[in-house]
């Protein structure tokens, strides 16, 4: 028995709301990653919302089936009313066609790289750009120029999510921080507190304040640019309006955080630098509420004399739905594409399975954090190293060990020692295996001062009658002067996999023994080749800081005494 046409024409029609909800949530997925991480692009989360949201406005006013038509007519070759001919348009729909199975195709390599290195930018434009110009393409299949113009803006907005490359991003973030902490060191001297610009710092009598990427606008920047293109579409203003309101709201984001750099300032001034982290935040979401508020007054005046007929468009539309039968007749080129993005799914998850079939897993362990011990004391670990490092858990903490009994006063073990443990976690799937070998010692202590001195190797510590943990041992000095006077540094660090080959199983020592990543396009590519993706990772760095000479041997064998005591065996 035959299905009611109309029942087919449903189910067609389902089948691709299946395959562009199954491109667009994919997309939003692999976003999703840098919105968790990243609180400058944090607003993300509300995109694909909005997106869906102005995608249904902009069907629910869709060009007529008749304007579809005449435009269709144009395309096959048909004659205008005057009798002149037009030219066939079979080439263009071809040509699009190619690209748009072009697009398809390079969605393989983008998922099969995006595994590997799921924070790696460029990779999230270039399957942004894919998602957009098959959809984009779809749309002109279907309705012609009239569904390619209507359906334009919702479709391109999800790219206001995508983080932007560091090539953009980073000279961008470095002149608002210099910027705005100009604007502001100029400002608080207006109220007779000294002030001077060091770099993206503003040193004042009371030390130090920071203009960091928060304060510098490039957060609300970014999400100034979203409300902007947002009101500018639900009021369906000109181009150039629209231009003149995202102008507006990003001079009312620039002003707004000059004003909260130098209120930070002024209250690092009048009461003390603890005060700046009270405020910090609140200052944030008072720019963001300010900008929302700001560029929606804005949007009501710019739309106040706006024409009916929207100057951007060319026009307003009927909702007829003779479209559907349009949709419906994609479907088998739906089908296809939707049995493709399933394949690409499988083949890059199969590439990185057929690499990891004889993994082993390896002990569970955390933290057992001595809160008892003498002076114990969390660490504040700021935003910026939230970011770098994209950790799912992270904590800090520093404490003071007690000095060993000695007959020798000079002794290092009758010295005060003060202990300061890293302990970083991530979880599978959301970021690079590279990301954590970017917090090591010989990465950190360097950028702050101090001075490598040794790199004493790896070796295996017992924390358990069935488990040892493998440790790099560093040595930095930091500070002028004789050795009797200089600071020492003892570093520990060791860097755990989840999931290791049975090789690896019993060392636990590559990733450690090698210098540290520096995340160049060959590391990535290599990463992907060898078919390894991030599969859970966790570090431990502790290091143990005096003055004086502090011996490499009793620095080692105090560690090891240390050690049992701060790590807690899961049960298998």
């Amino acid at each position: 028995m035959s299905i009611p046409f109309a029942q087919r024409v449903s189910v067609r029609s389902a089948l691709v709301v299946i395959f562009f909800a199954t491109l667009w949530l994919e997309l939003w997925r692999q976003l999703s990653g840098e919105w968790s991480v990243n609180d400058q692009y944090s607003y993300g989360w509300f995109v694909p919302f909005f997106a869906v949201v102005l995608f249904w406005l902009r069907w629910e006013d869709a060009p007529k089936a008749r304007e579809i038509r005449g435009q269709k007519s144009e395309d096959t070759g048909q004659r205008t009313n005057n009798g002149e001919p037009i030219a066939n348009n079979s080439k263009a729909r071809a040509i699009a066609i190619g690209i748009a199975i072009v697009a398809l195709l390079v969605l393989f390599p983008v998922r099969l790289f995006e595994i590997g290195n799921p924070d790696w930018r460029p990779l999230s434009w270039l399957h942004a750009i894919c998602v957009v110009t098959i959809t984009l393409i779809f749309l002109w299949s279907v309705g012609g120029k009239p569904w390619l113009r209507h359906f334009a803006f919702p479709v391109l907005f999800t790219l206001v999510a995508v983080p932007w490359v560091s090539l953009v991003e980073e000279p961008i973030v470095q002149g608002l921080m210099r910027v705005a902490a100009a604007v502001a060191s100029e400002v608080v001297a207006l109220f007779g507190i000294p002030a001077q610009v060091e770099g993206n710092l503003i040193r004042i009598p009371g030390g130090l304040v920071g203009v960091n990427e928060a304060c510098s606008g490039v957060r609300s920047l970014q999400t100034s640019l979203m409300i902007g293109l947002l009101f500018g579409e639900l009021k369906r203003l000109s181009i150039f309006r629209r231009i003149v309101l995202v102008a507006v709201a990003g001079a009312i984001a620039f002003v707004g955080n000059c004003i909260r750099a130098f209120f930070l300032v002024w209250v690092a001034a009048s009461q003390n630098l603890a005060a700046v982290s009270r405020w910090h935040d609140l200052a944030g979401y008072g720019i963001v509420a300010a900008v929302f508020i700001g560029t929606l007054v804005a949007a009501a005046l710019l739309g106040r004399t706006k024409k009916e007929v929207s100057l951007w468009l060319g026009g307003a539309y009927g909702s007829e739905r003779e479209q559907r039968s349009e949709i419906s007749g994609q479907f088998r080129i739906s089908a296809a594409a939707l049995v493709w993005l399933i394949a690409v799914e499988f083949a890059a998850a199969g590439w990185y399975r057929a690499h990891e079939h004889d993994l082993a897993r390896t002990a569970r362990w955390e933290i057992q954090w001595p809160q008892n011990a003498s002076n114990f004391h969390e660490i504040k670990i700021d935003d910026e190293k939230r970011r770098i490092l994209r950790f799912d858990r992270g904590r800090a903490a520093a404490w003071t060990l007690p000095a060993l009994n000695s007959t020798d006063a000079a002794s290092w073990a009758a010295r005060p020692l003060t202990c300061t443990l890293y302990f970083f976690r991530w979880n599978s799937g959301k970021n690079s295996a590279l990301l954590a070998s970017l917090h090591r010692p010989d990465v950190c202590l360097p950028a702050v001062g101090w001075n490598q001195t040794g790199d004493i190797g790896v070796k295996k510590y017992s924390v358990g009658p069935d488990l040892s943990l493998p440790f790099r041992h560093f040595e930095f000095r930091h500070g002028a002067g004789d050795e009797s006077t200089q600071q020492v540094a003892h570093a520990f660090y060791c860097l755990w996999e989840d999931v290791v080959s049975p090789a690896a199983a019993k060392s636990q020592l590559p990733d450690m023994t090698t210098s540290p990543s520096e995340w160049t396009r060959d590391e990535r590519i290599r990463a992907v080749l060898e078919g390894r993706r991030h599969l859970g990772q966790q570090v431990m760095e502790l290091v143990i800081q005096g003055r004086g000479a502090l011996d490499e041997k009793e620095m080692n064998a105090r560690f090891e005494t240390e050690l049992p005591s701060l790590i807690k065996v899961e049960a298998q």
